[in-house]
């Protein structure tokens, strides 16, 4: 392997990663390994209105059922969309906020496991009283979105952006609260 492919390489680790920093290979050598970095509460996600206006993405994805739906299914009613996975650390201890929130907003949280039963079982152990397991085997979303997990997607009821946020987030925080407010 050329010393290009192994930088290219390390580059594209780092993006699919989801880092935040660039590290020039000469602070990489000389700095000690870190610990890895506490998940991010509700003041460390940041809210990306960058993307406000658009359409939500056409993709299918499998419905509770098992049968393939898209996001247009839920058109006409604001729409959080949450895409994580069970092996995801924040994914799984934001998911009882995304269940208390549901109380006030439609939640879609799509994951983006490959298999129908490690998610079920998921669920079956959380008892969540309102989230039901949606699943993107073919990682659709993550793909579209460049998603670092978690990430959620906040639509209004024409089916339009509001906002996006990576990173875990209490989502009954009065921040969480307030900016899920924003979509009508």
């Amino acid at each position: 392997m050329s010393f290009r492919s192994v930088i290219a390489s390390v580059l594209l680790l780092g993006l699919v990663a989801g880092c935040d920093r660039q590290v020039s290979s000469n602070e990489q050598a000389a700095a000690p390994a870190a610990p890895p970095a506490p998940s991010a509460s509700t003041e460390e996600s940041k809210i990306d209105r960058s993307h406000k206006g658009e359409a939500a993405p056409t993709l299918s994805f499998e419905a509770p059922d098992g049968k393939p739906t898209t996001l247009t299914a839920f058109k006409g009613k604001p729409l959080l969309v949450n895409l994580w996975a069970t092996w995801c650390g924040p994914c799984v201890k934001e998911m009882p906020t995304l269940d208390a929130a549901a109380a006030t907003i439609a939640v879609v949280p799509i994951s983006q496991d490959k298999d129908r039963a490690t998610v079920a079982a998921f669920f079956a152990k959380q008892k969540f009283a309102r989230l039901q397991p949606y699943l993107d085997q073919k990682i659709g979303f993550s793909i579209a979105y460049e998603a670092s997990l978690p990430m959620s997607i906040l639509f209004d009821s024409s089916g339009k952006e509001v906002w996006r946020t990576t990173g875990g987030m209490d989502w009954t925080s009065a921040a969480a609260k307030a900016a899920l407010a924003e979509a009508k």
